[in-house]
């Protein structure tokens, strides 16, 4: 049997994600798999992203190398996806999502609301920073690159109070007891896509499509479709704050598709914050309409001021 090769970064993070697709595979098909690691420009960087590439820093070697033939799948985070496709390639499969909420690590076991006022919060997301800013607690937004370690490091060490983590990545690692909060997204949304994986691979591929097939999770991929469409329309890369959480309930009449979304300045002023339902079958139209609607209030102009703005 041919050995399937996952392409994943090197972090202990993307290899744990990765592995959990490996598994997968194993369990359910049987193949034999390798994960092959490689290094993006993200990882290698420890600017801010905005500064030194932009979206894709954290994929564009990995799609490369499944392009080339050197790997048969590349497992991505799917918020550093681009929303723009490659006909080459196709995302076979979407497992099912972790939480996608925010958390946040704070000294001695604080919320964001306990801590004082002037506390450092440590975030590379321009996203957190314009939301922390527009609740109002007087907080200093600090920037910060790096692994979860290091992250967290900066907490234990007193350089920080806080950091603010996708708590999809401290439950892969095992480490979920390690947050001190859990913040609701009517604080904090979400960056779209967040707590999902995509399996990616070569769009003529059709023996790794079918062994893949299983692992995909409609309601998830339905999720991820109407934030990344909204983001698709709203033009906005990775500099802007843009964030947008999906989620597919029961409702009298079957199942519904709600969607909630924020563009914002990261002063924390202005913000627009609006939310759209539709058919999951719709995902893509819901957000659209939605971006439509943000674009009409002025989203354009956030999107603009924060795709001109240097990274601090």
């Amino acid at each position: 049997m041919t050995t399937l090769k996952i392409g994943t970064r090197a972090s202990a993070l993307a290899m744990t994600q990765s592995e959990t697709v490996a598994a997968w595979l194993r369990a359910d098909t049987g193949a034999d798999v390798e994960l092959v690691p490689i290094s993006t420009e993200g990882d290698r960087n420890s600017g801010e992203v905005s500064d030194f590439g932009g979206e894709g820093v954290f994929v564009a070697a990995l799609r490369d190398a499944l392009i080339r033939g050197e790997i048969d799948i590349a497992v991505h985070s799917l918020k550093d996806l681009p929303t723009t496709p490659d006909p080459r390639l196709v995302i076979a499969a979407i497992p099912t999502r972790v939480d996608a909420r925010d958390c946040l690590v704070a000294r001695d076991g604080l919320t964001l609301g306990e801590l004082p006022q002037g506390a450092r919060i440590g975030t590379g997301s321009s996203r957190r920073e314009a939301q922390l800013n527009a609740l109002g607690l007087g907080v200093e937004v600090v920037p910060i690159r790096g692994n979860v370690d290091t992250r967290v490091g900066k907490v234990a060490s007193g350089e920080y109070d806080g950091v603010i983590l996708a708590r999809a990545g401290l439950l892969r690692l095992g480490r979920a007891d390690e947050a001190t909060e859990v913040l609701d997204p009517l604080q904090m949304l979400p960056a779209p896509g967040q707590g999902a994986l995509a399996c990616e691979c070569r769009a003529d591929d059709d023996a790794t499509i079918r062994l893949l097939d299983g692992l995909d999770d409609i309601d998830t991929r339905v999720a991820v479709a109407a934030e990344r469409s909204l983001l698709a329309t709203l033009e906005a890369g990775c500099s802007a704050p843009v964030g947008a959480l999906a989620e597919v309930a029961s409702g009298d009449d079957g199942d519904e598709l709600w969607l909630r979304a924020m563009v914002g300045d990261r002063s924390g002023s202005p913000t627009i914050r609006l939310s759209a339902t539709g058919l999951p079958s719709e995902a893509t139209a819901v957000g659209e309409r939605l971006a439509a609607e943000m674009l009409a209030e002025g989203a354009d102009t956030l999107v603009a001021v924060a795709s001109s703005t240097p990274g601090r």
